[in-house]
């Protein structure tokens, strides 16, 4: 007696979170003018009308993908801050915190989201208020927040522990992005030398 052939069973389509990884995968490929619902459903193997269900439009599954991105990255330095922390020699602290944000905000998908999500401001600036809100204005938060615990314990001593998280950020990664961001030969980040800068004005006298 034989068996019946069993039908291969067709692959299940993209729904949730999977679904919003395909069409971050397609934004970041063809651009936000460039992404069609048909593609984003195509890749998904789903039926563009189980797209609308989830997705009413390409600028609300846009501003899906952005805000996924965002949650994922929100607590990326988080290890490293308590690393600083615990830190004996403070100076090894922030050159291993510097190259932990270097190694993180020029990797290249960070920064091919952060060109996506710039081209579409002006058009879109509600999702680039939330990539800031929850990105990098968190990040720059949970940084201040470090400093000024440092700052309590005299190992620092700061005024406004907010500021001097933004210009630590942007003495470690502010030439190597703007350079990678334009497309410029960019040269390796001097991680020993921005923390030095930062330590000439806030280390105790």
């Amino acid at each position: 007696m034989t068996s019946p052939l069993r039908a291969r069973g067709r692959p299940s389509g993209r729904t949730g979170d999977e679904l919003i990884s395909v069409a971050r995968e397609v934004f970041l490929e063809r651009g936000y003018a460039g992404t069609s619902m048909d593609e984003v459903a195509k890749r998904a193997r789903i039926s563009k009308a189980s797209l609308y269900r989830e997705h009413p439009s390409k600028s609300t599954l846009y501003a899906a993908v952005v805000h996924q991105w965002t949650l994922a990255g929100r607590s990326a330095m988080r290890p490293a801050l308590e690393r600083l922390r615990g830190s004996g020699d403070l100076r090894e602290g922030l050159i291993e915190l510097a190259r932990t944000m270097q190694s993180g905000i020029l990797s290249e998908p960070v920064l091919a989201m952060r060109r996506l999500v710039t081209a579409e401001a002006q058009a879109q600036p509600e999702v680039a208020q939330t990539y800031l809100d929850e990105s990098w204005n968190r990040n720059i938060g949970d940084l201040a927040a470090v400093l000024d615990s440092m700052t309590g314990e005299g190992r620092l001593a700061l005024d406004d522990p907010r500021t001097a998280a933004e210009q630590f950020t942007w003495l470690v990664i502010g030439a190597p992005l703007n350079s990678r961001l334009l497309g410029s030969p960019a040269e390796a980040p001097r991680t020993d030398d921005a923390v030095d800068l930062f330590l000439a004005g806030y280390a105790p006298r």
